[in-house]
């Protein structure tokens, strides 16, 4: 068996690790590079495989850094099958058509406003990319092997990280290895906690929160501390939120906090449909979630949802005080982005940041203390506060990862460390060879390994 990571080597986006095993070629995670710009040319540069000769894709979830750049690979050539759990399959046909929106959405305002240095600015894929990829989803049940291709038993085990998303175990026929993907946390407000999954001999690990742990602090007291001093000020609470996940916790601890009057009455707005009809998803497999029947009900029914471009437009002229939840969590476009560019320059409005925010993104620069951020082509000055809610990540931390690495059966031979920043996924690597003492690499982008010889 043969790795070789493709993606998600120094950076928390872009996963993408191809596995050979005989003449079987199998890509677990197709997602896109998002934040710097030396990451995100990589979406453009021809794929460094080739795609029309893979026999699948298997994937740990829906989120972007995971799944988005399959459109494009179909679009140069794949035709194979893409096998992911169910709930994933619901939130793939939610999150890619919404990818291929912005991606057209963000061309046509720079052809219109010549803010790009290419003459037309073109999408990087289309809807009907899009549509040609979704066709090719496979469901899986956990916990049930299936054949990936020929000699590749695959099975998928919950992994407490969102809806469907999953731990990929591949077995060959003289190795094994085991694919965290992004690992859930043990008491996460509306999720199940991530199950052991299967031994194997080989493991690639996480390391999103590899080098801290998150607040130990009542996100729920930090949540109505931020609202309430922002409506004292008769301003706006801007919270850059990823449609699925991020944004559930948010409406979740919303309505607990509208129920118990520790919050004003004042008007939420999900400025998402995409999040809309993830709510539908989540509502459609309550076994995943922690929530009873009225909690999901409440969390659904907290927000105004904000369907079309005038209402979202709308909201940037009315005045506080109130709450909007709007993609996309690390301010990399979207309707969050109008958002910030009308509420960022005054001081009585509350930017809240409600999870990691990747080197390179917008939502980085506000966590660092910007004074400005570079919205289409301008700079906009940032006086409004800006608030950090980590305590809301979907993320393990550094404990949490630990911790599930010591629930696996058995201990790996080898253990590969990715999707993190250098600083993360060294520390990490450091805590596993100094606790658990086992071996440990850190791999570089386009390094292939021999598993028989690692």
């Amino acid at each position: 068996m043969r790795l070789q990571f493709l993606g998600a080597t120094d950076t928390v986006t872009g996963s993408r690790t191809l596995v050979q095993e005989g003449g079987a070629s199998v890509l677990v995670d197709c997602g896109l590079f998002q934040g710097w710009k030396q990451l995100r040319l990589r979406n453009w540069a021809p794929p460094p495989l080739q795609p029309a000769a893979l026999d699948a894709v298997i994937l740990t979830h829906a989120h972007i850094d995971h799944s988005g750049y399959l459109p494009l690979l179909v679009k140069n050539g794949f035709r194979g099958p893409i096998h992911c759990s169910a709930a994933t399959a619901d939130l793939c046909r939610i999150l890619l058509p919404d990818s291929a929106h912005l991606l057209e959405e963000e061309a046509d305002f720079a052809n219109r406003h010549g803010t790009s240095k290419h003459q037309p600015a073109l999408p990087l894929y289309t809807q009907q990319d899009v549509e040609r990829c979704l066709r090719l989803l496979r469901p899986q049940p956990w916990d049930s092997p299936w054949q990936a291709a020929p000699g590749l038993q695959a099975r998928l085990s919950p992994s407490g990280h969102m809806p469907g998303s999953s731990f990929v175990h591949l077995a060959g026929a003289r190795t094994s290895i085991l694919f965290s993907g992004d690992i859930g946390r043990p008491h996460d407000p509306v999720l199940r906690a991530p199950a052991v999954p299967p031994a194997a001999e080989h493991l690639v690990v996480e390391s999103t929160y590899g080098d801290r742990l998150h607040a130990r602090s009542d996100v729920l007291e930090e949540l109505a501390a931020v609202v309430q001093r922002t409506a004292a000020r008769g301003g706006v609470v801007v919270i850059p939120a990823f449609a699925v996940g991020r944004a559930q916790s948010l409406l979740h601890c919303l309505a607990q906090l509208r129920a118990s009057g520790r919050i004003p009455a004042l008007p939420v707005f999900l400025n998402s449909p995409m999040a809309a009809k993830a709510n539908a998803v989540f509502l459609r497999h309550p076994d995943q979630l922690r929530l009873t029947p009225a909690e999901s009900d409440a969390m659904a029914g907290v927000a105004e949802i904000v369907e079309t471009p005038d209402a979202s437009r709308a909201l940037n002229a009315r005045r506080g005080p109130m709450v909007i939840i709007a993609g996309s969590g690390m301010a990399t476009g979207g309707r969050v982005v109008h958002h910030l560019k009308a509420f960022a320059p005054d001081r009585r409005n509350t930017i809240l940041l409600a999870g990691f925010q990747a080197g390179g993104t917008r939502g980085a620069a506000l966590a660092g203390g910007a004074s400005t951020i570079r919205i289409h082509g301008e700079d906009i000055p940032v006086r409004a506060e800006v608030a950090m809610l980590g305590h809301l990540s979907a993320h393990a931390d550094a404990a949490e990862i630990l911790a599930w690495l010591r629930s696996l059966p058995q201990a790996p031979r080898t253990t590969f460390i990715n999707h993190g920043e250098p600083s993360a996924s060294d520390a990490l690597r450091q805590r596993i060879e100094r606790e658990l003492h086992w071996r440990v690499h850190l791999p570089w982008y386009l390094e292939a390994i021999d598993l028989q010889a690692a």
